[in-house]
């Protein structure tokens, strides 16, 4: 029976979902943004954040606690230097969780998981355009590439040409005029 089993099995036994939370933990902690499935992170998200919670606290009872999830002595010394300082006055929502799309293999939801406080600006970057097996772009990048290039060359004339129209028209004449009159005196 599968009563009161809330929490994602991922299609693991227990130690091995707990090995895969436990590294998974160590690399979002050292690379601050690690690229996985949608499920994988929620649960993810679930195992780490009331760890990043115990570093607030930098005492050796929540070291040896943190230690006896993550096994990894760098991630702690980071997560304890580094990541408790930039979370400090955060009351909770350590992570994000920004969706990217499925993927090409076997169609599943992918997304990419961060630590919220570094670097803000992670999240505006786009990534560029992937190219298929037939040289294509992806069908769901293209009309929103198409889109901004048209908006870019739609505004970019009309603010270029009206001061262009302007010079033009009064440069035009002078040099007209100039070889005309230097034509004469040539002769």
């Amino acid at each position: 029976m599968r009563h009161n089993k809330k929490f994602n099995h991922l299609s693991r036994t227990a130690s091995h979902r707990a090995a895969m939370l436990s590294n998974m933990a160590c690399s979002l902690i050292k690379h601050k943004r690690i690229t996985t499935t949608v499920a994988k992170a929620k649960a993810l998200r679930k195992y780490v954040e009331p760890i990043i919670t115990k570093s607030k606290n930098d005492t050796t009872h929540s070291r040896r606690v943190v230690f006896s999830y993550l096994q990894d002595k760098e991630a702690i010394k980071e997560l304890f230097k580094e990541v408790s300082e930039k979370i400090g006055g955060r009351p909770g929502g350590y992570t994000r969780i920004i969706k990217l799309g499925q993927r090409q293999d076997d169609g599943a939801e992918m997304c990419f998981i961060e630590l919220v406080d570094f670097d803000e600006n992670m999240a505006k970057t786009e990534k560029k355009a992937r190219r298929t097996r037939r040289g294509g772009r992806r069908a769901a990048e293209k009309p929103a590439e198409e889109v901004k290039a048209a908006e870019e060359v739609a505004e970019a004339p009309a603010e270029e040409a009206a001061p262009a129209a302007e010079e033009a028209p009064a440069e035009a004449p002078a040099e007209e005029a100039a070889p005309a009159e230097e034509a004469p005196a040539a002769e």
